[in-house]
């Protein structure tokens, strides 16, 4: 997995990983069986919001925040908590650690509480609330790691809020960079981009 470069002393990486895995609690060296650990706990995770626990009404950034507890909480001792470092990958540099408060206030209030719950919406109002919670959670990177994974979750959960299956993520892998492209978009409050990639997912896994 391609880690993020960074900037302070959350950059602890697992003694004799060569650099390429972080402290953990399961002491962990190899790349693939860390990140084994973290896709079999994603799946749980899934499995919880949606067959046990699924989020009808608003979402917010305590349940965002608390769904990276219980998803990274027996791997990081920092799963669930605000980054204190800056991040950046592939040259991209997110938000500063040190704007995360404002910036995640303003997405609860501005964002979450806009777009969600997602029911009585049609299809064009549920591809904008997902592409634009997506590109503004992306933006602000407010965890350490697990943001791209936790971002979709939230977009499944919108998805389904507003009668349709999950998302058919094929496509963003297949075209990494139009998607990123979409996403640094989202800087000038264009959405557009994102919103032709949600659309494409969205649909996609409706007809299966």
């Amino acid at each position: 997995m391609n880690r993020y470069h960074v900037f302070g002393s959350e950059g602890q990486y697992a003694k004799d990983s060569g650099d390429r895995v972080l402290a953990n609690k399961l002491g962990i060296t190899v790349t693939h069986e860390i990140d084994d650990a973290e896709l079999v706990l994603l799946e749980r995770l899934y499995h919880s919001v949606f067959e046990d626990h699924f989020p009808t009404g608003q979402l917010t950034i305590k349940i965002i925040k608390e769904w990276h507890r219980r998803w990274l909480g027996n791997i990081y001792e920092w799963a669930g908590q605000e980054r204190g470092v800056n991040i950046s990958k592939g040259g991209f540099m997110f938000a500063p650690s040190a704007r995360l408060p404002k910036l995640l206030a303003d997405f609860d209030n501005n964002i979450l509480s806009r777009y969600t719950p997602c029911t009585a919406m049609n299809e064009e109002q549920l591809i904008e609330a997902i592409a634009i919670t997506h590109v503004e959670l992306i933006l602000i990177h407010p965890f350490r790691e697990g943001n791209g994974r936790l971002s979709r979750l939230l977009a499944d959960v919108m998805a389904v809020q507003g009668g349709y299956k999950s998302l058919d993520y094929q496509s963003w892998e297949q075209h990494r960079p139009q998607y990123i492209s979409a996403i640094h978009a989202g800087l000038s409050l264009d959405y557009e981009p994102m919103k032709y990639w949600v659309r494409n997912a969205l649909r996609k896994n409706q007809a299966r």
